[in-house]
């Protein structure tokens, strides 16, 4: 047995240095301050989420003039733009 490496090794784990810690701010009651920062692409969502909140999600002026063109029977549906949004939305969800 090698005592020479095992002096060695107790060596290198007596010479390691301690790292100082910074000390955690306390706030007024004695306890301690959590503190959140919100990163520029954090903000800007919010800012999307408060404007999509103050949009209504249907838009009743387009539904009243489609519900009274169809009740009226002057509502046409192009059978070429139909088929060319079929083909669209099934090449969207294709997986391939």
């Amino acid at each position: 047995m090698r005592i020479d490496s095992y002096s060695q090794i107790q060596q290198l784990y007596n010479n390691t240095q301690k790292v100082a810690t910074a000390k955690p701010q306390v706030g007024k009651g004695g306890s301690f301050m959590d503190k959140l920062q919100l990163s520029d692409a954090g903000k800007d969502m919010q800012v999307v989420r408060a404007g999509l909140a103050q949009t209504p999600d249907v838009r009743a002026d387009k539904i009243a003039a489609l519900k009274s063109a169809y009740e009226a029977g002057t509502y046409q549906v192009s059978t070429s733009d139909l088929a060319d949004k079929l083909l669209e939305k099934a090449t969207e969800t294709a997986i391939f």
